[in-house]
């Protein structure tokens, strides 16, 4: 490839990481000082990889000292501005409040006999006990939700309405009182109606997600041994040779069968961890075993409604942030831990598969890296892989990791477009490697639908967690991303 191309590739990547930024800007903008500082925080922990990324593909490198510097610099900036963004939020709040106090004083006389549920809701005929309709329509009030509609909706109902006051406190009072007149019978979701205006939709518990099934049990120990199986095949193939024709050397593959199982269930781990934390059911981990990289990680379904979207977020995170720390780590010791005489003698095209591995490679080895072979230790190749699982989950697609993520940052309807654009380019990218071809086919059978909606869809995350999702995104394209032969001789890697 030539160095005209290679520069238009990387001009393509600067400006779309630019048009990101400035969709984020536009986003941002409607909510003031607030949505601009929030954003501002999401650019300043994204500046230091940016930066360091791109010096990177210009051929400039930078050490570890420098690397740690962009950090700290990065983390004190992004501490200031999270003090102004508290400081304007609490400006923000007393005028909110203040607004209310003066808009309930000039309210109180006309509308004091409205503090039940008003008078235009019609008794039309939905598929939910009159007594029980009854008691669903007391919980409204003139300052949570106005309802002034109510339309039939499978077992439930949906109420049509103003809503009159912030989002969590609304949700959180309709529950209490949901929950005080009819018990655990029915669920309440606060979610966006189709004309953007929100809504209010209840319907029985009964229709929560059923638990796991003996069945599906089984599947799942069956799934878990196939792919300790496809483990232990992948470490013989780095081997050089086929673990299933000579199962008697099973001790060989083992220790980086054992590698990649340990990241795969510190993945399974983190979800775990969280989901615990907020009380929310998981079913068992659906591994997805393969040849090529031992497993391409795991499907695991949400067995209770979750509350918000923040918790989608913290759930869906964990799992990557806990493997992804592990295989970076891996990886990293791996490299240092690597001298001539390391078992794996890997060819320097090894590390221009993905720019962050090749980009912590030559921070680490150095000069090593302009030999035809390298020596490495085996954690190299165990990080290495485990990088890539963990990326492979955080595309922003359907159920998997990534579009988790994507719904609870940015919404559904984002989320379905960035299923659709995940699919193209892992049919673009199956033309050169058939990986992308069979993850694609996974995600449309298994994992193309987006999450259900949590009970409280409204409440977006913080910025905090926003800042956390685009980093994870971020990441999960520089280790998907290959630099091309010809750059990466520039950079010296390569003989």
């Amino acid at each position: 490839m030539s160095i005209a191309s290679e520069t238009s590739i990387v001009g393509l990547i600067v400006l779309a990481a630019f048009i990101i930024l400035g969709w984020g800007f536009y986003r941002a903008r409607p909510y003031g000082k607030l949505g601009i500082i929030a954003w501002l925080q999401s650019v300043v922990l994204m500046a230091p990889w940016l930066l360091f990324f791109g010096l990177f593909a210009a051929g400039i490198y930078i050490n570890i000292v420098g690397i740690l510097f962009l950090l700290v610099t990065s983390a004190a900036v992004y501490i200031f501005l999270g003090r102004q963004l508290r400081a304007a939020g609490q400006d923000a709040i007393l005028r909110s409040r203040a607004t209310e106090r003066l808009a309930n004083a000039t309210q109180d006389t006309p509308q004091t006999e409205e503090t039940t549920p008003p008078a235009p809701l019609q008794p039309e005929v939905v598929p939910i006990a009159d007594a029980d309709l009854a008691a669903i329509r007391g919980i409204f009030g003139i300052d949570t939700f106005f309802a002034t509609e109510t339309i039939p909706y499978q077992e439930g109902a949906i109420f049509r309405g103003n809503l009159r006051g912030e989002p969590e406190a609304v949700f959180q009072k309709l529950s209490s009182n949901l929950q005080q007149q009819l018990g655990d019978r029915y669920r309440l979701f606060l979610v966006e109606n189709l004309d953007g205006k929100p809504v209010v939709i209840v319907l029985p518990s009964r229709n929560d997600p059923q638990p796991t099934t003996l069945p599906q049990t089984i599947l799942a120990i069956v799934l878990l041994v196939a792919t300790i199986a496809t483990c232990l095949e992948a470490g013989g193939i780095l081997l050089g040779f086929d673990f299933f024709t000579n199962w008697q050397r099973f001790s060989e593959p083992l220790p980086i069968a054992a590698g990649i199982l340990a990241i795969l269930l510190t993945h399974e781990l983190g979800h775990r961890l969280l989901a615990r934390r907020y009380q929310v059911r998981l079913s068992p981990p659906f591994f997805l075993p393969t040849l090529q990289i031992g497993a391409f990680g795991a499907i695991t379904r949400f067995q209770s409604i979750l509350p918000n979207r923040k918790v989608l977020f913290d759930i869906a995170f964990a799992g990557p942030a806990f493997g992804g720390v592990l295989s970076f780590a891996m990886l990293v010791l791996g490299l240092i831990l690597s001298r001539p005489e390391s078992l794996f003698q890997v060819p320097t095209e090894f590390f221009q598969g993905s720019i962050l591995v090749g980009t912590i490679a030559r921070v680490i080895l150095g000069s090593a890296l302009q030999q035809n072979v390298v020596a490495v230790h085996p954690l190299t190749v165990i990080g290495w892989l485990g990088l890539v699982i963990t990326a492979l989950n955080l595309m922003p697609a359907g159920q998997l990791d990534g579009g988790r993520i994507v719904q609870a940052i940015y919404g559904r309807k984002t989320a379905g477009r960035t299923t659709i654009a995940t699919l193209i380019v892992l049919a673009i990218a199956s033309f050169a490697n058939p990986l992308a071809l069979y993850w694609a086919v996974i995600i449309i059978f298994l994992q193309r639908d987006l999450e259900r909606p949590s009970q409280n869809e409204l409440s977006e995350p913080d910025d905090a967690r926003a800042a956390l999702g685009l980093l994870a995104l971020f990441l999960m394209v520089a280790t998907l991303l290959p630099l091309t032969p010809a750059l990466a001789g520039r950079l010296g890697i390569g003989g």
